[in-house]
């Protein structure tokens, strides 16, 4: 009997987090504070709720989170020109720097991971996750 998708996916998943947990610790850094900067790597974002909402933390402790950041010299909030309410938020040199740097070991560990596939399975194998995580082809 095949397994769920769900429960394939949680063990995959309970797995990937255990083996990156060294790989950031190692580098100073929780798995939110990998998110944040993951997410901020792609772009600046508009605001601390739009970066909550993006990497699906709990906008409540966001706030921590992005002073531990900002004390680290890897962020800097700045109040938008439009909504002085609002901080848009942004990587550093030295944000881009260490967030590079743990992002090649975490790619390092997924390519151990992925080790059981060939090449071209471990390319569908990603295309096929981002179109699922991306909601490609709902209809």
């Amino acid at each position: 009997m095949t397994e769920d998708l769900g429960a394939s996916l949680a063990r995959i998943v309970r797995r990937l987090m255990k083996a990156e947990e060294p790989v950031l610790r190692a580098h100073g850094l929780s798995m939110w504070a990998y998110a944040a900067l993951s997410r901020l790597a792609d772009r600046p974002a508009t605001s601390q709720l739009a970066l909550a909402t993006a990497i699906g933390y709990d906008k409540t402790r966001l706030i921590r989170l992005l002073d531990e950041l900002a004390r680290e010299g890897l962020i800097v909030r700045e109040p938008d020109p439009a909504d002085r309410r609002a901080h848009t938020v942004r990587l550093t040199p030295d944000g881009e720097a260490r967030h590079a740097a743990v992002k090649a070991d975490i790619r390092a560990l997924e390519e151990e991971l992925l080790g059981p596939l060939s090449s071209a399975e471990q390319r569908s194998f990603r295309a096929m996750l981002a179109r699922l995580a991306n909601g490609d082809g709902d209809g």
